[in-house]
Formats: C-alpha cells, sequence, structure tokens
C-alpha cells in the first residue's frame, strides 16, 4: 500500500481524513467510560469512589503501553516516510513484544499491590472491598489491552484509520452492552455487581485485539509493515529509538495518574465528596479530551511521515490545521459545562449536595480548556517529530510542576475551590510556554534543513 498520500495530499483534508476516525473512536471511548461510570454509581456512592480510587492504576497501564506504542508508531511513520521498510518492520515486531511484556507486569503488580494503594485513601471497607474486585479482574486483561493498543499504533502508523476505528467501536459497544447486563444480572447472567463492570471492560478488549488480528491476517498483502522476528536488523538502535519517544509519552499519559492521587490526598481533607467530584470531572474531560487526542492521533503519524520525508514546511501546516480543529472541541467541551454543568455532574451521582460541588468544579475548571487546546497541539506535535522530551516538558508544566503547587497553594486560602482555580491558571501558564518552546524547535529544524 502506498503511503505517498501523506506528503501530497492537501493539508486540511488530509488531517480531517486521519483524524474522524480516530475522533468518533475517541467519542464512542469517552461515551463508554461515562456510561460505565453511570451503571456503576447505580450500585452506590462507594461503588463509584472505588472506581475513581482504582482509575489512577488503570491509567498507568494505559500510559505505559499507549506510550510506547506511540513511540512505535512515530518511528514506523518516520522509516516509511524515510523509504526504510525494514526498519519500520523490526519497529512492529519490538514494539508488540515489549508492550506484551510492559502489560504483563505491570497488570501483575496492580493486582498484588492494590489492597495497599487503595488503604492509602480511604478507610473505608466497603469501598476497599469494591476496589480491590474490580481491580483484581480488570487486571486480567492487561496482556490483550497492551497488544490491541500496539496493534492499533501500527494501523494508525500506516494511515490505517478506519481499522482502528472499527476495532476500538466494536470492543467499546461490546463494553456498553455488557455492562449493565453484566453488572445487574440478565437472563442466566448473574447479578456481578462492580466485578460485572470489569469483565465487561476486559470482554470489550479482547474482541478490539481478535478484529486487528484478523484484518492484519487477513489482508497482509496491502499491509506495508510486517511483524516477523527475521526483520530484526538494528534491533538496539531501533528500540533505542522506541523509547526515546515511548518514555515521555507514557510519562505524559501518566502524570494525570500522579495529579489525580495528590490531589484526591488535598480534596480528602475537606470531604470525600470531593474525591467524588474529581473522579466524575476527569470522566467528563476524558471524553472532551479524547476527542482532541483523536485529532492528535491523526496528525502524529502525517507529521512523523513528513518529517522522514523533509517535508517541513508541511509540518507547521499540519500543526495549524490541528489546532483549529482541537479549538472547535475544546469550545465545545466549554459551552457544555458553561450551560448543563449540573447535569454533567448527576450522571455519576444523586446526591444533591455531591452535585453542588461537582457544578461549581466544573464552571471554574472549563475556563482553561480552549487555553489547553495551544499545548495539546503542540504535544502531539512534538511525538509525531520524535521531540518526546520536549511534549514531555509541556505535560510536566500541566500536570506538576505548576498545577500541583498552585493547588495546594489556592487550597490554603480557598478550600477546595482553590484547587479548580488551578487548573485554568495553569492551562494559562502552559499555553504560552508551549508556545515558545515550539518556536524554538521548529527554529532548529529549519537550520537542519539548510
Amino acid at each position: 500500500m502506498d503511503q505517498s498520500f501523506m506528503k501530497e495530499k492537501p493539508i486540511m483534508p488530509l488531517v480531517i481524513t486521519m483524524a474522524i476516525p480516530m475522533t468518533i473512536s475517541m467519542l464512542v471511548n469517552s461515551l463508554y467510560n461515562i456510561i460505565d461510570s453511570f451503571y456503576v454509581a447505580k450500585i452506590s456512592e462507594q461503588a463509584m469512589t472505588a472506581l475513581s480510587l482504582v482509575y489512577p492504576a488503570q491509567n498507568l497501564l494505559i500510559a505505559v503501553t499507549v506510550g510506547f506504542a506511540i513511540g512505535m508508531n512515530a518511528v514506523i511513520s518516520y522509516y516509511l516516510g524515510a523509504g526504510l521498510k525494514k526498519l519500520a518492520d523490526t519497529t512492529a515486531t519490538l514494539g508488540l513484544f515489549f508492550n506484551i511484556l510492559h502489560s504483563f507486569l505491570i497488570g501483575m503488580l496492580c493486582i498484588i499491590g492494590m489492597p495497599a494503594f487503595l488503604g492509602r485513601f480511604s478507610s473505608d471497607p466497603e469501598i476497599l472491598r469494591l476496589g480491590t474486585q474490580y481491580a483484581r479482574i480488570v487486571f486480567l486483561f492487561a496482556i490483550p489491552n497492551g497488544a490491541g493498543v500496539s496493534y492499533e499504533k501500527m494501523f494508525q502508523a500506516i494511515g490505517r484509520m478506519k481499522v482502528s476505528m472499527v476495532s476500538m467501536l466494536v470492543g467499546c459497544i461490546v463494553n456498553i452492552i455488557l455492562d449493565p447486563l453484566m453488572i445487574f444480572g440478565f437472563g442466566p447472567l448473574p447479578a456481578m455487581g462492580i466485578e460485572g463492570a470489569a469483565w465487561a471492560t476486559g470482554t470489550g478488549q479482547v474482541v478490539s485485539l481478535v478484529i486487528y488480528l484478523a484484518v492484519y491476517f487477513k489482508d497482509s498483502d496491502n499491509i506495508p509493515v510486517k511483524i516477523s522476528l527475521k526483520n530484526m536488523q538494528d534491533s538496539g538502535k531501533t528500540l533505542k529509538k522506541i523509547y526515546g519517544i515511548g518514555i515521555p509519552a507514557s510519562l505524559n499519559l501518566a502524570l494525570p495518574s500522579f495529579m489525580i492521587m495528590v490531589l484526591n490526598g488535598i480534596l480528602a481533607a475537606y470531604s470525600a465528596s470531593y474525591v467524588l467530584v474529581l473522579g466524575a470531572y476527569y470522566k467528563l474531560q476524558t471524553f472532551i479530551y479524547l476527542t482532541g487526542n483523536g485529532i492528535v492521533q491523526g496528525m502524529r503519524p502525517i507529521c512523523g511521515y513528513n518529517y522522514g520525508a523533509g517535508e517541513y514546511k508541511r509540518v507547521k501546516a499540519i500543526f495549524q490545521a490541528g489546532l483549529e480543529l482541537i479549538s472547535v472541541v475544546m469550545l465545545a467541551g466549554t459551552v457544555l459545562c458553561l450551560l448543563i454543568p449540573d447535569r454533567l455532574i448527576g450522571i455519576f451521582t444523586s446526591n444533591q449536595e455531591t452535585v453542588l460541588l461537582g457544578k461549581e468544579a466544573l464552571l471554574i475548571i472549563c475556563r482553561g480548556f480552549i487555553l489547553s487546546g495551544v499545548s495539546v497541539t503542540i504535544s502531539g506535535v512534538f511525538e509525531g517529530l520524535g521531540k518526546g522530551v520536549e511534549s514531555l516538558t509541556i505535560s510536566l508544566i500541566r500536570y506538576l510542576v505548576v498545577l500541583l503547587p498552585l493547588a495546594f497553594l489556592f487550597s490554603r486560602f480557598q478550600g477546595a475551590a482553590g484547587v479548580w482555580q488551578a487548573f485554568w491558571v495553569t492551562e494559562l501558564v502552559a499555553a504560552v510556554l508551549s508556545i515558545v518552546l515550539f518556536g524554538r524547535v521548529m527554529e532548529k529544524i529549519s537550520k537542519e534543513k539548510r
């Protein structure tokens, strides 16, 4: 399959064509996360709190597997753009093997360490019991999840976005259908409560992987990248490149988990309801940001391919197109939070006091959504260019270096509301610094061309 369309097709139509399948996938995936939380919240508020506390550990697994796969994706795209097909094959093979290894190790660690982890944030025995039950099952599916993510990024690297879309869609739909059936029971299916939510999630992940494997083996003649131990030339050099992008990308994705853990510690001092509000907010913001991430996933392989092909002007044009599209998404998210904040929080709890606390949080945090579009877009372009350290720098600003000190400081004066204020102030700082960093990187690339 010829990949030259990535450097020949007009920019905006190309970005939209690549981004739409992934955006649809991200939207459905986000919808699943919200529906999953909706059904779990029907069990009890304690079940929803347990799910919120397990979420950072789940996000850690996602961060490592997706982050490493992003490195795999960027390196494959670069090698294909440079015409180095054998090295692209090596990258795909190494990416799949090591991501399966990562998944196994982290999954086992999370299963073994979950009781102690949950105990750091709650002393409620029911929350601890529910959280441990959920984690014990959901992390059993770590390996199929890691393998599926690797195939997803491989198909994206070669421009086969529809394959990723179909696989993710079907997996999410399976999750959505199975959630109420397994949680509350139906016919011969017993009511499994929070364990049912975990089984539904794992089953959806397995279904997605099966679709990737079916397409890969059935349509192998039209797939320019082959996973084979026979093509393991320059393995050490290639693995270094993958980790060079993958480690910063993993840290980018893991930082929110660390941030949530720290913020949970700050908010728990005021009320357990604030912990639930933060968990609910992150489910909602996932719906917005994963939509933006769908656009980033469409941009990333195009950036990598054009960078490998020496088409630097197109890289700048891809950034501009991506920024415009992501800004529209962030504007839509802002409008929703301003118009119906209580209804959005009401998805996760029927407690009116908690709904009011969540409404206040959304009205404050959403001020930074549009600003965040700048740093999200620039970070995605950096990953596509293989500039993992620069991308990590932006994430450190957004999730650690600026946000956490501000949240702690503001909370001393405004209580929990100070934590919410810290979000939009951080996005303002991150947007300014991202623009400066992007200018420096593009200037350096221009000099390389000369």
